[in-house]
């Protein structure tokens, strides 16, 4: 029988999920080859080669040498059901390739492909910008094997800064193209309103701002942002992170301070079609503070919505929100759910909170679709802790549906002091909080990544060591924020998939005390491009938390592939999740 393949595609990213039935009757089954076609680029972007094999970074003798390149996979199979294309450079966006998939079979000495069953799988990169949504996602991860490798490239001193230019290069890699809907959201606009929960940003979200102010004046740009003080232990309070961009852009744009929820923790811009046309036209917003970490070191998302009707929702909570009321006046502004509105393919409503005390809805709703799943729940929060979420994602996991979260991982004690503190009124320095969870179809089955652990002591064999931070910062006393997303993607590899994101942390203080926007989106485009990006984060973690359970556990196993069938067994379980989500990814959920 042949290999059956399925791609999920962002701008930047291929997700390819396969699946092959024979292999479950076949011992000598070694795993995958992938080939690309046209190839990958060289390292100077100058050749490309015909076609590729996409590498891997295990062998059946172990993992590759840092000081080698990864093996490619018709020597060292994939031993998994799902691979992602890493080698999508600025230079393929919007390209078009060809994927062969063939099973491998064979021993570890002499692995041959099956060319008679291969899978044949052709596509082309989509655009940001889609059927009037825009979407970026950006690489974020600082740990990653592919950003430690631009480091050492650059040759620097032990905890040495790079220069100017070269951090500006390795944050715009980081950033994977999220650095540009400043300046394209509001290049050809008019008129533009803003909240803003951090605006610190001076690389291209400050700059961005200043050159608008500059061309439409000051009267064409209003910006709410979030005005709260920092407390300082045993020190007066410090003025709001925000306070040297109202400085820098006093003089071309009109500023609105707000203080009267527990933290504006909006981010989103509304402009005009710069065709002038005065009403609102477009709306950016999504999970990014407009700060460098937000566009760079944190796992983020950015939308552009290209529609007047969701643009003018959010204009006008901007105004709203520029007169600061107070939590309850601000709770009766809106009455939950906005109706859904028409985004070329897809179908959006936005709830915007606070919501009154004794309302669920935001949350609820999220509840009820979670407990509707008919195939996968997937997760990537920040700040989970709102407990009927979470359980009902654990009983999906239960009922044997394809779940998955990745979260910044938070103690008991650690979310009840936060939520005293943000009671009191107190700004709470929410990174202090973070460490990483990984769940893997269950609430008991899941691993804790301590920050502790991303240390040199924890690196596998072969592997360069991950870093926390930005190279040539310090790393701070506390776990830094890695994941920053807010969303959640209900069975995204179905016919009717339900994202939700936005800048709610999906917890009682966002529904309730924060100035939140929460986002629905019915759309398969866009729920294919959450969970490609979804399970490239996911991936690169979870292989993180196994190596650092071997260590911990004393076990020291080395990460090899397995000469056999054996790896597979586990996916061809009659009835189990891992058999669901391997027949599920690749042949579609309905």
């Amino acid at each position: 029988m042949n290999v059956s393949v399925r791609s999920y595609l962002s701008p930047t990213l291929v997700l390819l999920a396969f699946d092959w039935p024979d292999g479950a009757i076949r011992r000598d089954f070694l795993g995958f080859a992938i080939k690309r076609t046209p190839g990958f680029l060289s390292a100077d972007g100058q050749e490309r080669e015909a076609s590729s094999w996409l590498p891997n970074r295990l062998t059946f003798t172990g993992v590759v040498p840092d000081t080698q390149k990864d093996a490619p996979s018709n020597e060292a199979p994939i031993q998994k059901f799902m691979w992602w294309d890493a080698r999508i450079d600025e230079a393929d966006r919007q390209k078009s390739f060809t994927y062969l998939v063939y099973p491998v079979v064979g021993t570890a000495g002499a692995p041959q492909l099956l060319d008679a069953q291969k899978a044949e799988c052709r596509l082309t990169l989509p655009a940001h910008i889609e059927a009037n949504v825009g979407s970026w996602f950006n690489r974020a991860v600082v740990s990653s094997q592919a950003f430690s490798r631009k480091v050492a490239a650059l040759h620097l001193a032990p905890h040495a800064a790079p220069s100017a230019e070269q951090a500006l290069s390795l944050r715009t890699w980081l950033a994977n193209d999220l650095q540009d809907v400043f300046a394209l959201t509001l290049g050809h606009a008019h008129r533009a309103a803003s909240a803003v929960y951090h605006l610190t940003d001076p690389l291209w979200a400050i700059p961005a701002f200043e050159a608008f102010g500059k061309k439409a004046g000051k009267a064409a740009l209003a910006i709410v942002y979030d005005s709260h003080e920092v407390e300082q232990k045993g020190k007066p309070p410090a003025p709001s992170p925000n306070q040297p961009a109202v400085d820098q852009l006093a003089d071309v744009a009109t500023f609105a301070p707000r203080d009267k929820t527990h933290i504006m923790h909006d981010k989103f811009i509304v402009v005009d079609d710069g065709n002038g046309h005065a009403s609102p036209a477009r709306v950016l917003t999504g999970s990014a503070n407009f700060t460098t970490e937000g566009i760079t070191e944190q796992a983020n998302v950015l939308h552009l919505f290209e529609s007047p009707e969701l643009a003018t929702l959010y204009s006008d909570r901007a105004e709203a929100l520029a007169g600061n009321p107070g939590i309850a006046d601000t709770a009766n502004l809106t009455p939950g759910w906005s109706d859904s509105i028409q985004v070329g393919s897809a179908k959006v409503r936005v709830c915007f909170s606070p919501e009154p005390k004794t309302s669920r809805m935001q949350i609820d709703t999220i509840v009820d679709a979670i407990d509707n799943a008919k195939h996968s729940v997937v997760f990537c929060l920040f700040m989970p802790t709102d407990a009927p979420l979470r359980d009902a994602c654990f009983a999906a996991g239960d009922k044997g549906k394809m779940m998955f979260g990745l979260v910044n991982h938070i103690s008991a004690k650690s979310a009840d002091e936060a939520d005293a503190a943000q009671r009191a009124g107190k700004t709470v320095a929410t990174t202090a909080l973070a460490n990483m969870a990984l769940y893997h179809r269950g609430r008991d089955k899941h691993d804790v990544i301590d920050a502790e652990y991303f240390s040199p002591a924890t690196v596998p064999a072969g592997f360069e060591p991950e870093m926390r931070v930005f190279p040539g910062e310090h790393a701070p006393s506390y776990a830094p924020v890695i994941i920053h997303h807010k969303f959640l993607v209900i069975d995204a590899e179905g016919a009717n998939p339900i994202v939700y994101t936005g800048s709610a942390n999906m917890s009682n203080n966002s529904e309730h005390f924060n100035d939140e926007n929460l986002l629905e989106i019915r759309d398969r485009r866009i729920a294919g491009i959450y969970l490609a990006e979804f399970l490239r984060l996911y991936e690169h973690y979870r292989a993180r938390a196994l190596a650092i359970r071997q260590k911990v556990d004393g076990t020291h196993e080395r990460l090899m592939l397995a000469p056999d069938g054996s790896w597979a067994k586990k996916y061809f379980v009659a009835g189990s999740p891992e058999a669901k989500a391997r027949v599920a990814l690749a042949n579609g959920g309905d």
